[in-house]
């Protein structure tokens, strides 16, 4: 399960509690069920961290493959340049197609590489939208349990007694 819906989950636990009678702001859950949400919450959250490091092993994977790629153009450019060059028929000639041989190289490789960082971003954009909503939920999350705690609703196995009176 996705851990923004494990956090709404929680959330939802916490508005649909029974409240405490005689009381509107505190309530009564099973802090069993809590702490086992909060432990699911807890172990998924390092399969999204691997994801992300998953995302980030693959930018670098094909950034590599397309410095590679250029290179490989640039050397094919070069060496298609160098032969051409070496036929003195034709050097004037050979001279012009082995530099427009490389600037297309050039070009092809600056248009991989640019392609390449679109989709990076791209990838590395999308992640970080589904990490702030991650991070703004269990805020959310926190201070909404930091505030039932400052009112007092977190009494532990002691709200379970019926009231003195």
């Amino acid at each position: 399960m996705d851990p923004l819906d494990r956090i709404d989950e929680i959330i939802e636990l916490v508005q649909e509690s029974r409240s405490v009678p005689m009381s509107r702001t505190n309530f009564m859950f099973d802090r069993a069920e809590m702490i086992e949400r909060l432990d699911e919450l807890r172990s998924e959250l390092p399969s999204e961290l691997r994801k992300a490091a998953a995302v980030l092993d693959e930018r670098d994977r094909i950034i590599d493959a397309g410095r590679r790629e250029a290179d490989r153009i640039v050397s094919e450019g070069e060496a298609e340049h160098a032969r051409l060059v070496s036929v003195n028929e034709i050097t004037v000639s050979s001279e012009h197609e082995g530099a427009r041989i490389i600037a297309e190289a050039r070009t092809e490789a600056q248009r991989l590489r640019e392609e390449v960082d679109d989709y990076v971003d791209t990838a590395l954009a999308n992640f970080e939208q589904f990490l702030t909503r991650a991070l703004a939920s269990i805020e959310r999350g926190r201070d909404k349990m930091h505030a039932l705690r400052e009112i007092g609703t977190f009494q532990g196995e002691d709200s379970e007694r019926p009231l003195p009176f």
